[in-house]
């Protein structure tokens, strides 16, 4: 009965979804100024629908058959669940390669979200998502080549690899040698991906806003906003280059401090265009593999804190913020200069690549985020409501943007202790967060609806460097959160020296930053001696 009553809802929901579209798709060749490619548009949209329809179908059906009848808790469904997971991931993953573009981009933020989606997903999305997406052939590339610079590769270099090193969502790479003799990294984007990202967000499009017809709780119509606001962006490969610079730039004069331990192949201009990228070519391990990290002479916790740093100093400094931080966006060398650190090992430079999606916040917004963070790593539960608040969670949701933020129940966010937000790398740990995911599910979605669209996108960023951080510590470091909290601190009191001219003021300022610098030296102390404690567990 239950199995029958599924199938009809998702027989409702199919029938709706097909009612909008087919009269949508007629008004949108009837209104287009390109008619031809309106209508190329709306033909691609039901077969991409109709595999979304039969995936989720297939999905769900597979989650109510498989597991009906078996009692919570015992070892029989745990076993079945673990099946049904691996099933359910890799038809996901299947209709990801099948329908490309955004849909990759979809799967490899669900390989990021660590403790929010089953493991066996993340393990999944994670291992084919990043840069082993479906690639273009090469009588496609040499398309693209013709269209942008009139010439086929090997009319434009003395050498170009046919076969590319990496492909992602948006485009793909291959490693060329320019006629002077430098190697070079090239980014293509597809001909066809302009069109296939505009037939990918009508189909979110129509997706979000059906569902939320049926279920007004489910309210995802921002996601639509922000893909439509984001994606041009994504696919103009000169923006991509400008931000790259703009980038570094920041670094060198807001944060000098480590600008050398951070760096971006640098752009050839005459052999890029928005659907073309030619860089420097960086030899470097990837972030997460740990291995190849250790074999260059560099820890692995030292880059974990590299890494830290250069975001806090994005989000709370800069306030431009590269949003797509995953495994295949950052790699690692030994810094250039040769420095090593106390105990001999080579300092970490980290290369951060794929620049289209940024985001800027506004001085108010980098100056409440800063501060909300500053409240978080010192559980200061006034402080982290006012801002809460402030940012748009609400009187009534702060607790949870606290929770999401930081992934500790909000016991654990107000908790005095140093190591508070420290998650620690074990099933019970990932159990408990899964378990919160799903019980306020309502309320996530509802403080979704609610947050700036750029708070969302620190959100994703925030899933995307705590994943790094898992890859690199297998959990994560109280270090991290000591140099988060010491980067938001600073930050908000230069933003406050900034604003206030009166010389009281600036006074209290002055007596604010002393406190503070007591506050970060008791913190340092503590993790030293925390540490020191882990080392030796004979010392209570």
């Amino acid at each position: 009965m239950t199995t029958r009553s599924l199938w009809r809802s998702r027989a409702k929901l199919a029938f709706a979804a097909t009612a909008i579209f087919t009269g949508g798709a007629a008004a949108t060749i009837a209104t287009s100024e390109d008619p031809a490619t309106a209508l190329k548009l709306c033909t691609a949209v039901p077969v991409r629908l109709a595999r979304d329809t039969i995936t989720a179908a297939s999905i769900a059906f597979d989650y109510e058959y498989s597991l009906w009848g078996l009692p919570e808790g015992s070892v029989e469904r745990s076993k079945e669940k673990h099946e049904v997971h691996l099933r359910s991931a890799r038809k996901l993953q299947e209709l990801c390669f099948r329908n490309g573009g955004i849909y990759i981009k979809l799967g490899q933020h669900i390989g990021q979200l660590e403790y929010l989606v089953p493991q066996e997903y993340v393990q999944i999305m994670r291992e084919s998502m990043l840069n082993k997406c479906p690639v273009s052939s090469y009588d496609q590339v040499c398309k693209v080549f013709k269209q942008e610079l009139g010439e086929t590769p090997d009319k434009i270099f003395d050498e170009f690899d046919p076969v590319p090193i990496a492909s992602a969502s948006l485009a793909q790479v291959h490693v060329a040698r320019t006629t002077d003799g430098q190697k070079v990294a090239v980014k293509v984007q597809p001909t066809h991906m302009t069109d296939t990202a505009a037939t990918d967000r009508a189909i979110v499009e129509l997706i979000v806003n059906t569902l939320h017809w049926f279920f007004p709780s489910f309210d995802y119509r921002w996601l639509v906003a922000e893909m439509r606001e984001s994606l041009p962006k994504e696919l103009d490969f000169l923006v991509e280059a400008k931000n790259s610079e703009k980038c570094l730039d920041n670094f060198q004069k807001l944060s000098p401090q480590i600008a050398n331990y951070v760096y971006a192949p640098k752009v050839h201009w005459n052999l890029s265009t928005s659907k073309l990228l030619t860089m420097e070519f960086i030899d470097a391990a990837q972030i997460n593999d740990v291995r190849a990290i250790q074999g260059l002479g560099i820890q692995p916790n030292e880059v974990s804190k590299l890494v830290s740093q250069a975001f806090a100093e994005m989000m709370f400094r800069h306030g431009f913020v590269h949003c797509d931080p995953h495994a295949a966006n950052l790699l690692v060398r030994p810094l250039p200069s040769g420095k090593r650190g106390i105990l001999g090992k080579k300092k970490p430079q980290l290369i951060l690549l794929d620049h289209g999606l940024y985001k800027e916040l506004d001085f108010s917004t980098r100056f409440n985020y800063a501060s909300l963070w500053k409240a978080l790593i010192f559980a200061d539960a006034n402080s982290i409501k006012e801002n809460s608040v402030k940012l748009g969670a609400g009187e009534d949701l702060y607790a949870l943007f606290a929770g999401i933020l930081t992934m500790r129940p909000w016991d654990r966010v107000v908790d005095p202790t140093v190591d508070h937000l420290v998650i620690q790398d074990n099933d019970n740990e990932r159990s408990e967060l899964q378990m919160y995911a799903s019980q306020y599910f309502p309320e996530i979605s509802e403080l979704l609806r609610r947050l700036p669209r750029v708070i969302l996108l620190m959100l994703k960023t925030n899933d995307c460097l705590r994943a790094v951080n898992n890859s690199l510590l297998q959990g994560s470091s109280l270090e991290t959160f000591f140099i988060i909290g010491k980067v938001s601190s600073e930050a908000v009191v230069e933003a406050k020296k900034l604003q206030r001219k009166s010389l009281l003021c600036r006074l209290d300022v002055w007596l604010e930053e002393i406190l503070l610098e007591a506050r970060l030296l008791g913190m340092q102390i503590a993790l030293w001696l925390l540490q020191l404690r882990r080392s030796l567990p004979g010392l209570n």
